[in-house]
């Protein structure tokens, strides 16, 4: 909560309430306006992001969906593009279509490549599909038919049959969730919007009821993957565009702590309850992409999953959370993941049923969080039940004390990280030791020193109340909404004219969908996918409103030479898509330490460091004022998170009430 008279930002955290998500949701707000005295009058808006989506692509607790596609093609959400994953596995496993193939239909029309009609929408049939998908008891249809990006009229038809032989069914057409090339892209990505559609729509009214309810009525904004905001009239159309709110808004938060430390290219690590992730910005800015993955049956296997053609903040899974399961495996090694304990059980010291051990017991046993001062005291940690269930589980089937299973258990989990994080970056073309890492999440600032040390980097910037980055990150966000467009040409012969105009009709949709959440000046950034023709794969360069045919072609080039390292002046070069992004202004928001008084030292645990049982000092992170510093080892403490600063490392408390953390090289 952002108190706008004097800029201070106050938090809290609650226990995730996975069966009614909105309960947990509720529950912090009331009792974040009752710890600070506020009043439900004074909240001039909400913003809200959730992982509900992806939770239920991921779980597979959508609706029952079916699919209309041109006929001949429906078995393509089967077919998939027919790469191979893991090329030499001859039982690879690939996800399940979430539509199976009883309620696929295929309806006869059929549109050329440049969006010319060839055949037209056979009504009769189109009828048929309809009623079929009725009888079935469907909830939601996706429509996708052969280059609907280029000319909607076939899928809109389609709709009006649907609404008349279905009504109350949901309908999703590819045209408006995903207008571009490639159709089992686009039909996946429509299918997986169609299928959560109706059970967003649903928590997103039992949220707004329950915010009105509370006295909170005023707009509620909506937080998309590519870290805009939006009404949540909007995000109820295209649930699928929230499919990364939460980690986004946790990017958009690392990208405000990386300014405030004057540290503007920042390796953003993310490690919450269920996953880590990784996202790298540069001056200030995160990567974006358009296509993205969900519901990978190989978690860090590219390909595995289902893949989503939607603006998102490009960032990569890079490995387990705190409440993630360990194993021994057949070859006797420990594995991490994916399974995860949640909230409910949750890890064996939450007391609360679970028995299996995590990554959070595994933290608790090496001393570096405190059972007695959990969520500021709120929560007790059972050591006892965390030592039996890594006794039990780790250290007796590998033979080795529990406290050897719980550090190999953390090491390990940390060494995963740090190589996935490091290969994205140079994926990227860029070395993850030239940025500061920014850890956030409950469980980042406990394992971000470890992990930045096994990447080389030098410096951390670690923010006060890491825990809930993303929901700070919210309140740094600016309205936004991105179009997209497909449009494959060559550049040379271009028609600028029709671009022009198609981009101009995207910003004036932008500019109203803005509108209607209060903004009336907003900006315009357009966005060009290209690529030498022959290739399979586009780079997106920023390209301007009057821009000229070799104008477009030298800011693609720039773009290649920055992600490849050369260019081929002799290819021709041609687009893929076009990117308009209509914004409002960024909020400023300023850090606002809170005040410090006294010391910060409240006594010393024990704690696991480099082979060895350490006396180490544990420091309230509320009383740290600018200029205080700590020599590691230490654990410095606050109610969300607690970083763990091993004898390697020190800290200095900056005028933005952050952390910067330096590690001495290695020996």
């Amino acid at each position: 909560m952002l108190d706008e008279r004097d800029g201070r930002i106050m938090n809290g955290k609650v226990l995730t309430t996975p069966h009614a998500p909105e309960q947990a949701v509720l529950e912090g707000v009331h009792r974040l306006l009752a710890e600070n005295g506020a009043d439900a009058g004074q909240v001039r808006h909400v913003i809200h992001g959730t992982t509900l989506v992806a939770n239920a692509l991921i779980e597979r607790r959508g609706v029952p969906t079916g699919l209309i596609m041109t006929e001949g093609f429906s078995d393509i959400v089967e077919i998939g593009t027919e790469l191979r994953h893991d090329t030499y596995n001859l039982h690879m496993e690939v996800p399940a279509p979430l539509v199976p193939r009883r309620l696929r239909f295929g309806v006869a029309e059929r549109l050329l490549p440049d969006g010319t009609v060839r055949a037209a929408l056979d009504e009769s049939a189109a009828r048929k599909a309809a009623r079929a998908l009725r009888d079935a008891g469907v909830r939601a249809v996706a429509v996708c038919f052969l280059h609907a990006f280029l000319n909607p009229a076939h899928e809109r038809r389609m709709a009006s049959i649907l609404a008349e032989e279905a009504p109350g069914v949901a309908v999703s057409l590819s045209s408006d969730v995903v207008p571009e090339i490639g159709e089992y892209e686009r039909a996946s990505t429509t299918i997986c919007n169609a299928y959560v559609l109706p059970v967003f729509e649903r928590y997103i009214d039992r949220l707004r009821a329950g915010l009105d309810s509370a006295g909170l009525t005023g707009p509620l904004m909506l937080m998309l993957s590519d870290g805009g905001l939006v009404s949540a009239a909007v995000a109820r159309r295209f649930p699928i565009r929230c499919v990364q709110s939460g980690p986004a808004g946790g990017v958009q938060a690392t990208s405000l702590f990386g300014a405030a430390a004057a540290r503007p290219d920042i390796l953003c690590f993310d490690m919450g309850g269920t996953t880590a992730k990784a996202c790298l910005i540069d001056a200030c800015e995160p990567l974006r992409s358009l296509d993205f993955e969900v519901a990978r049956v190989d978690r860090f296997r590219k390909g595995s999953g289902l893949p989503l053609k939607v603006p998102v903040i490009d960032m990569i899974e890079i490995g387990a959370g705190g409440g993630s399961i360990a194993r021994v495996d057949h070859l006797g090694l420990i594995r991490v993941g994916p399974e995860s304990a949640s909230s409910d059980p949750g890890p064996a010291c939450y007391g609360l049923g679970g028995t299996r051990p995590t990554v959070t017991d595994a933290d608790l046993l090496l001393g570096y969080l405190a059972p007695g001062n959990f969520l500021g005291g709120e929560m007790a940690l059972d050591v006892a039940a965390a030592e039996a269930a890594i006794t039990t589980h780790l250290a007796e089937p590998l033979g080795v004390s529990p406290i050897a299973a719980a550090w190999a258990l953390h090491d390990s989990v940390n060494t995963a990280m740090a190589q996935a994080a490091g290969i994205h970056a140079l994926e990227k073309a860029r070395r993850a030791d030239a940025y500061a890492m920014v850890p956030i999440g409950g469980a980042g600032p406990v394992h971000a020193c470890q992990i930045a040390r096994k990447l080389g980097a030098r410096e951390l910037v670690v923010p006060a109340g890491a825990g809930v980055a993303s929901a700070v990150g919210f309140l740094a966000s600016p309205i936004a909404f991105a179009f997209v467009q497909g449009w494959v040409a060559p550049l040379a012969t271009l028609d600028l004219q029709a671009l022009r105009a198609r981009i101009a009709t995207m910003e004036a949709e932008g500019r109203q969908l803005v509108a209607e959440a209060g903004v009336t000046a907003p900006s315009t950034r357009i966005i060009g996918a290209l690529r030498y023709a022959g290739q399979g794969f586009q780079v997106e360069a920023d390209i301007a409103a009057d821009a000229d045919p070799a104008s477009i072609r030298a800011a693609f080039e720039a773009a290649y030479l920055r992600q490849y390292g050369r260019t081929e002046p002799a290819l021709p070069v041609e687009c893929v898509s076009w990117q308009v992004i209509v914004s409002g202004p960024k909020p400023t928001v300023a850090l606002t330490p809170r005040a410090a008084g006294g010391t910060s030292r409240r006594g010393s645990r024990r704690a696991w460091f480099d082979g060895a049982w350490h006396d180490t000092p544990v420091h309230d992170r509320a009383a740290l004022a600018a200029g205080d510093s700590i020599t590691g080892p230490a654990l410095i403490e606050e109610r969300e998170s607690t970083l763990v600063l091993p004898p390697w490392a020190s800290a200095v408390c900056d005028a933005a009430g952050n952390l910067i953390v330096t590690l001495a090289p290695v020996a």
